[in-house]
């Protein structure tokens, strides 16, 4: 298909729609969107219709609601009532005891408030998994029964709660302990972190515990981070303010330890991986065996170039063999752990970018490559699951457009691959246990959200949902996308442009560019309003023109296009975001004396680095928990991009946007959170004491209680703080 033709059919489509005057908006009565209306947080935040909760029970859908539970059957979309809450709560009560009422104060305990964190891990069972703040209960959802309670967790007011529906264990984390089934696993001194996400949550760990598939054996992180200095935080709620220190690594400083333990819930006894000393080391990617009777974990050096797939024996803790290695001169990124073929146990899946793009190859256990199952210049973004019968793995990739999420089947004998979704939009789907089913979610720029339950076979589907614009009776503006040249000269970048609703092509418009530009985003897809935020609503209704562009360095286009950053961030992506405002120039309707730019985290350090090194170009900015120095910066995410300051003195230098203080001729604005941990907020009183020293006049606005963003209520106030500052001075 090519992308290049739909983007200018789109472009044409949209330019071809008249604009329409202020008197014909007002003659329809259409209302103008609020920033309550607009960002969540807000008292009148409209979103897309949803089902949430929507899964598996086998092959068979569950809809969960607040006061009834669903069946849906695939074929037909028909509904049948499973149970009611009424019923769960009357069988629940009659169980409760004294003592039980008052398990967790400030919420009702045992009582289900509504289905949606209801889960359904047993196939071949009628039983469900109720989810309530004071406990996990097990319950038959055919004869309305108490099936078995689980350890009152909620009592120790346990955190990463993990249960096995195999071994029927329950795990959890109190303050930085394990416990498995009320059971303390680990009794360690402050400092040092057991059953928790490790290594900042980079290389895809988002967890810190791992249920083998028989559920009778659990791998879990130990962190020792005692050796890295506390790093204060100030909590200013109590009338004498508090230090709140976190454990917080920089490029270049000392890094924390990481080790794994397996731990047998029969014999209450922990085995550590005999993984040699861990200093300057990652442990990422956990996975059993099939059996369980090995662990396999992907290790990654300091100066994450060589990765290595290893496999430990779960009962001794030995290295037993490593199959895989795999080096760049850059860096080498897993993101995912190896997956087995359910059908045969020998053959696993492992996920790589050695080729440029993540794809799927096919190796035994012996470390034997069989053969690369995915290949050509797009990428495998997620593994669904497999349809064992059929020999099939199910991907969502990109090789419709880098804009998009599609849907396919792999044979993993032939490698052919077949669409399963209609080849429009981003779609996250969820793979019914045979693989026969995918519940398929989608947007495209004018679908808010669309649901349906997809034979992965046939490719037929029933259709659960098609929500209704959430802004219908409300003025929209125009969006726009398109491609320009990076500065290389000759790859393409995507853009979006939001126009006013009453755009007038012979007026001059200011114009704000919004950007992130940094690894792992995204700002531009070909879901809905192409991705186009509530803010960038709001102000292009406001009469500027919004833009975005995705630079080289930014996702879903390749390890090549990433990583050209490599040591220098923010240098390359600055380059192409002034490409994207010269291609603004050119457009005889932009005030080029008017540009503006504004973004948050990676968004801020560009947003404070344009405004720094192209003061000419833009005359106001707003930058958001901006990263300043790099050697402030997290050790993994950092010294990733930019390797250490020790080995790459001249690049930090060269990024260090304290050293530019001086060149700032505009106004801007530096807003942080006083609790972010992600980008501490040294990264901007540093710079605020640089442009003292440089005689320059940036403006400060701090956020109290927030960490890396300003979320719930507050976010409208942000956004509003933002307008009125662009209002002021653009």
């Amino acid at each position: 298909m090519n992308i290049k033709r739909i983007g200018k059919a789109i472009m044409v489509l949209l330019l071809a729609t008249p604009a329409l005057s202020s008197m014909e908006l007002m003659a329809q009565n259409l209302k103008m969107p609020t920033l309550e209306d607009l960002l969540p947080g807000g008292a009148t935040y409209r979103i897309a219709e949803n089902l949430p909760g929507l899964q598996w029970w086998g092959d068979v859908c569950i809809k969960p609601g607040i006061d009834s539970l669903f069946a849906v059957n695939p074929k037909n979309g028909k509904e049948t009532l499973l149970t009611t809450r009424e019923k769960v709560n009357k069988v629940l009560n009659s169980l409760i005891t004294p003592t039980e009422t008052t398990a967790t104060p400030g919420h009702k305990g045992n009582k289900v408030q509504h289905f949606y964190n209801t889960e359904f891990p047993w196939p071949d069972k009628p039983y469900m998994l109720i989810k309530l703040p004071a406990r996990y209960i097990v319950y038959d959802f055919e004869k309305d029964e108490f099936v078995k309670g689980l350890p009152q967790v909620g009592e120790r007011n346990g955190a990463n709660i993990d249960y096995t529906p195999e071994g029927g264990h329950i795990a959890y984390t109190v303050k930085n302990n394990l416990f498995v089934d009320n059971k303390a696993v680990t009794e360690e001194p402050e400092g040092i972190v057991c059953g928790q996400s490790v290594h900042r949550n980079e290389f895809g760990i988002g967890k810190g515990t791992f249920w083998s598939p028989q559920g009778n054996l659990l791998a879990f992180y130990r962190m020792n981070e005692s050796m890295v200095t506390p790093y204060p935080l100030v909590d200013i709620t109590p009338r004498i303010a508090l230090v709140d220190k976190i454990r917080y690594p920089m490029a270049g400083m000392l890094s924390h330890q990481v080790t794994v333990g397996i731990y047998n819930p029969d014999t209450q006894k922990t085995v550590y991986l005999n993984t040699g000393d861990p200093t300057n080391r990652y442990f990422t990617n956990i996975s059993w065996a099939p059996d369980g009777k090995s662990l396999y974990l992907i290790e990654l050096n300091r100066d994450q170039n060589h990765a290595k797939l290893c496999r430990y024996n779960s009962e001794t803790g030995e290295l037993m063999s490593t199959l895989i290695e795999e080096t760049h001169p850059k860096y080498v990124e897993p993101q995912q752990p190896i997956l087995f073929l359910p059908w045969d146990h020998t053959q696993f899946i492992y996920q790589s970018q050695k080729d440029g793009y993540n794809h799927l190859y096919l190796y035994n256990t012996d470390g034997k490559l069989i053969k690369q199952l995915t290949k050509g210049e797009w990428l495998v973004q997620n593994i669904l699951g497999f349809n064992a019968r059929k020999k099939e793995v199910i991907i969502a990739s990109t090789e419709v457009s880098p804009l998009q999420s599609n849907l396919y089947k792999v044979n993993v004998n032939t490698g052919k691959r077949t669409p399963l979704d209609n080849s429009k939009g981003v779609h996250n789907g969820i793979l019914s246990a045979s693989g026969n089913y995918i519940i398929d979610r989608y947007s495209t720029p004018d679908t808010p959200r669309k649901i349906e339950i997809t034979n992965t076979q046939s490719k037929k589907s029933v259709s659960l949902l098609t929500a209704k614009n959430p802004y219908e009776g409300f003025v929209m503006p125009a969006i726009e996308t398109g491609t320009i040249k990076a500065a290389d000269g000759k790859t393409d970048l995507y853009y979006r442009l939001v126009k006013p609703a009453d755009f007038d092509p012979n007026k001059k418009y200011p114009a704000i560019v919004y950007v992130y530009g940094g690894p792992h985003a995204q700002m531009i897809t070909n879901g809905w309003m192409n991705d186009a935020r509530g803010w960038d609503i709001y102000m292009a209704n406001k009469g500027y023109i919004m833009f975005t562009l995705d630079n080289r360095g930014s996702s879903n286009r390749g390890l090549e296009f990433e990583n050209v950053t490599f040591r220098h961030l923010g240098i390359e992506e600055g380059k192409d975001q002034v490409k994207g405002v010269d291609y603004l120039k050119s457009l005889p309707y932009i005030d080029s004396s008017r540009i503006g730019v504004h973004g948050w985290s990676f968004g801020g350090h560009m947003t404070t680095a344009l405004m720094l090194r192209y003061p000419e170009i833009f005359k106001v900015g707003v930058a958001g928990g901006p990263v300043i120095d790099w050697k402030y910066y997290e050790i993994m995410y950092g010294e990733r991009y930019m390797d250490t300051p020790q080995t790459n003195p001249e690049g930090y230098e060269q990024c260090d946007l304290k050293n530019l203080a001086g060149q700032l001729k505009g106004h801007l604005l530096i807003i942080h959170d006083d609790h972010d941990d992600t980008c501490v907020p040294q990264h901007t009183l540093s710079f605020m004491k640089a442009c003292i020293d440089a005689r320059t006049y940036p403006d400060l606005f701090i956020y109290p209680g927030h960490k890396h963003n300003v979320l719930g209520r507050d976010r409208v106030h942000l956004h509003e703080k933002i307008t009125r500052y662009f209002e002021d001075y653009l």
